[in-house]
């Protein structure tokens, strides 16, 4: 899927999906030592799963990553086949050196927004972590309703707008440059999934801080985990030294670096058709949000 210029003009945060790709691919060899806003959210989603029951013998694991999910998912859905999908050639690359191809699972190189899946094909939709890398949630949320069959699950988690707050913040009393992506809001992403043909979503959010001594230590932890900043309106070139630094004492001012991710979990169901853009429209603000 290609953006258009109009595209990419109309919002200044429109991914990138080529850049996404690039740094997942370079980030693949170390993902595993920087995924620990992963780890939590895929053990979120398998802690959300245990009350849920559904009979399934084909389970997509979207956006797949080093395949860390994989042996969980065969665990859980034992009758089940396993396809793990990502862009990332690097992150498909890792899952075949961690030997899981001796799980009862495969591996597709896809987009998430364009999968080469038969229609009501699959079971179930595990997605841990794609949609902030996708930027708008409605393309994938479309192919999860068309490939599910009726009464399959979409599970899924991604991040909230108050993700990285501190260093947006910090990066707008810095420059004019756009930094850090704006994550869709809980609200906007169950609107995206019921507008799909997707049946009652239910949402909540688990919040997380982490706290850094230095602010180079989450600059690392950004590029290891291939987070860093993939947006279309991106500074071209090098920034600079002086910003940099500029941007480190400010981060750094009050005597901790606390950066806070907000972990947006739901899931869904598919309806065995998608419904056409426009043809029903649910208020978002009746989604039922689980309370914890």
């Amino acid at each position: 899927m290609t953006l258009s210029r109009a595209d990419t003009l109309d919002n200044p945060y429109t991914i990138d999906a080529d850049a996404v790709e690039r740094r997942f691919d370079r980030a693949a060899s170390d993902f595993d030592d920087a995924d620990f806003v992963h780890a939590l959210s895929r053990e979120g989603l398998f802690t959300r799963m245990q009350g849920i029951t559904v009979d399934a013998a084909t389970v997509i694991d979207l956006g797949c990553g080093t395949g860390a999910a994989i042996r969980p998912l065969a665990k859980r859905f034992r009758r089940a086949r396993i396809v793990g999908i990502d862009r990332s050639r690097g992150m498909l690359l890792k899952c075949l050196r961690r030997r899981l191809w001796l799980t009862r699972s495969s591996f597709l190189r896809a987009d998430a927004r364009a999968l080469p899946i038969a229609d009501a094909a699959v079971d179930v939709v595990f997605s841990n972590l794609l949609l902030p890398w996708v930027g708008d949630p409605a393309p994938v949320a479309s192919e999860a309703a068309r490939v599910l069959r009726r009464d399959g699950l979409f599970v899924f988690s991604t991040l909230g707008p108050d993700t990285l707050g501190a260093l947006r913040d910090a990066w707008a009393a810095v420059d004019e440059h756009v930094h850090v992506n704006r994550f869709t809001d809980m609200h906007d992403v169950g609107d995206s999934l019921v507008r799909s043909g997707l049946r009652d979503p239910v949402l909540d959010v688990d919040r997380i801080a982490i706290t850094y001594r230095h602010a180079g230590d989450l600059f690392r932890d950004l590029t290891a985990s291939g987070a860093r900043n993939a947006l279309a309106h991106r500074q071209p070139g090098l920034t600079g030294r002086a910003r940099i630094d500029k941007l480190c004492r400010r981060l750094e001012s009050g005597g901790k670096l606390s950066i806070e991710v907000e972990i947006v979990f739901g899931h869904c169901w598919g309806s065995g058709r998608a419904r056409a853009d426009g043809a029903v429209h649910v208020d978002a603000s009746q989604i039922p949000i689980r309370k914890r």
